[in-house]
């Protein structure tokens, strides 16, 4: 009886510390938990970067000249266009060598931002997240637990207003420019998205991201983004300039030679 007793309290003991959750199946491990930042909240800083091909196309596409075949980070590889939006897109496509504002140096964007093929840093405070991004020195400031102002505002990278849900980021986004694309195949949407973003930490050295896409004006129905990220673990590891504009100036003064 004793012996009996003693393993219900370890039983219990356990679930306890693997957070009193579902029991776990024979040979389960238990859900990652992040470490913890010193106000107690999920640690997501670092240095991270997506390894895709989610730049060139969101979707499942073949190699082409340049650009390289690569899988989707599309939830069911379908994006649900309106008929219009759709013949938007196609046109979007003709142009992309000169329309897409990547090729102007521009920035662009949420969600795009966080499949350029560069890194960006996470840094953390309990009011604040900041994103610092490689490319053209774009920042995105994540407020915690406050309200997007109101009015028609319509700024590249959104509004983002964030919150905790245990060990996910949830991150509320709206107020876009019309301006934007989703990559360089002409993919896009319209000043009216809705986006809401999930950053979860799996492991030491990875991040699941995950977006919901809403757009009436667009879309016919909301629509998911999924991808992981991963650490840069290099020694000294750091974000570099990545100077667009004057990149672009010198071909421009190439070509007039």
């Amino acid at each position: 009886m004793r012996a009996v007793v003693g393993i219900a309290a370890l039983l219990v003991t356990a679930s306890t510390w693997l957070g009193a959750g579902a029991p776990l199946a024979f040979g389960q491990a238990p859900p990652y938990r992040a470490p913890r930042t010193i106000d107690g909240q999920p640690d997501l800083q670092g240095i991270w970067q997506a390894v895709n091909t989610a730049v060139w196309n969101i979707q499942d596409h073949p190699a082409e000249l340049g650009i390289p075949a690569g899988q989707g980070i599309v939830e069911g590889n379908e994006i649900p266009y309106l008929p219009l939006a759709l013949s938007q897109r196609q046109i979007n496509y003709r142009n992309r060598l000169t329309a897409d504002p990547e090729t102007k140096c521009f920035m662009v964007g949420t969600p795009r931002i966080n499949y350029m093929p560069y890194p960006f840093e996470i840094v953390q405070t309990p009011n604040q997240i900041t994103l610092l991004y490689e490319y053209v020195h774009t920042s995105r400031h994540l407020r915690l637990n406050s309200k997007h102002p109101e009015g028609a505002i319509q700024w590249i990278m959104g509004d983002s207003r964030a919150r905790w849900d245990g060990e996910t980021l949830v991150v509320d986004v709206i107020h876009f420019s019309d301006q934007n694309w989703l990559d360089r195949s002409g993919n896009y949407h319209s000043a009216d998205m809705h986006l809401v973003e999930r950053w979860t930490r799996t492991g030491p050295d990875h991040l699941s991201y995950e977006a919901t896409i809403e757009d009436q004006r667009v879309f016919s129905r909301p629509w998911k983004i999924r991808m992981p990220l991963y650490r840069r673990v290099e020694p000294n590891i750091q974000l570099f300039d990545y100077e667009c504009q004057a990149y672009l100036e010198a071909a421009k003064d190439r070509e007039g030679r």
